[in-house]
């Protein structure tokens, strides 16, 4: 029977426990330079020393103006890779493995003075309106996921993350809310994305995984649901896909009628379908901030590993707690060993 603590392997990546601690961006690099600080390194770490198994660095993105603000990470230049490797390194002298999610904000890029986009649609009547790529500009954009993902391999991540959900520029290119384009990149909603996953594939080592993050589904009057998301990431899988991280809505304000659930793993149903239907691993998340919730998804088979995003940002060791509560066995830093002891 598996559990939460159950080790995992995909492909070359080893990891000791099935808890994942998601992207979430922090909007801490006070510099505005995209590098990353104390701030990130102890942020990272400590949820390594709590026992997570595998940590995904927030959204961190290709260009300046491809960050939701300018307080974000980013990967467009070689300064960024060695306060990178300084936070993998010491995540894994702890025994965590390290991902990092790879982005662009497109339309909901803040503080971009002109947000670029698929096509000129704003994301709601409050924000800028985004100017559209041109097609050399969009075959441009693919060379910098390139170059950021080859600068997050030398960082010595053990995996990558695209960031295809949550309303950002992979999003919108695969979804027709956002894309209205009439070249190449609007005849095929998905180019971009297989563009960028093949791009990123070049830049990896053979046997590290290729996660990538989709909004399953949109909460909006007109948006995709799970039969277009299963469509869309077949294709994605095709193309180098080796796990999707199964989210839901950001692609634009929640329509009364579409507002998602507030109950306990409301987005489990989601990662599921996407496990069976492609018959490939997935991550789930949403609300599985309870050990027992979690184990179960695992127990129960419906995603390969559990993402623990707001009561890891609440408690650092809360992978030590689930296996306190959950009398599972776990590596416990002998410097905290006596507040964990054996029942």
């Amino acid at each position: 029977m598996l559990d939460l603590f159950t080790p995992y392997r995909l492909k070359g990546l080893e990891l000791k426990n099935r808890v994942v601690m998601p992207p979430m961006c922090q909007y801490s690099v006070t510099a505005k330079d995209g590098i990353a600080n104390d701030w990130h390194y102890t942020h990272y770490v400590s949820r390594a020393i709590g026992g997570a198994g595998l940590i995904i660095i927030e959204m961190t993105d290709v260009e300046p103006d491809g960050r939701i603000s300018d307080y974000d990470l980013g990967l467009w230049s070689d300064e960024h890779i060695p306060a990178l490797a300084r936070i993998v390194e010491a995540c894994h002298r702890h025994g965590a493995k390290v991902g990092i999610q790879i982005a662009h904000a497109g339309r909901k890029a803040e503080d971009a003075a002109v947000p670029v986009a698929p096509s000129a649609v704003p994301f709601d009547e409050k924000s800028k309106t985004p100017r559209a790529l041109t097609t050399e500009e969009v075959n441009e954009m693919v060379e910098k996921f390139r170059n950021a993902v080859r600068r997050a391999v030398q960082a010595g991540v053990d995996t990558i993350e695209l960031h295809g959900a949550h309303g950002y520029l992979i999003h919108q290119f695969h979804s027709p809310l956002t894309n209205k384009r009439d070249d190449e990149y609007g005849k095929d909603l998905t180019k971009f994305g297989v563009d960028v996953i093949r791009a990123a594939k070049s830049e990896m080592p053979a046997d590290m995984p290729l996660i990538m993050r989709i909004s399953a589904r949109e909460y909006v009057e007109g948006g995709y649901g799970i039969e277009e998301s299963v469509a869309f990431s077949k294709v994605y899988k095709a193309a180098g896909v080796d796990m999707f991280h199964v989210s839901a809505g950001g692609e634009g304000p929640i329509a009364a009628a579409g507002r998602p659930g507030t109950h306990v793993a409301y987005q489990v149903p989601l990662a599921r379908e996407i496990k069976q239907q492609l018959d490939v691993p997935v991550i789930a998340v949403g609300r599985l901030d309870e050990p027992g919730l979690a184990n179960a998804v695992i127990g129960n088979e419906d995603a390969d590993l559990v993402a623990v995003g707001r009561a890891m940002l609440k408690n650092p060791y809360w992978t030590l707690n689930a296996a306190a509560e959950l009398n599972k066995e776990t590596a416990i830093p002998k410097q905290y060993q006596f507040g964990f002891p054996k029942k």
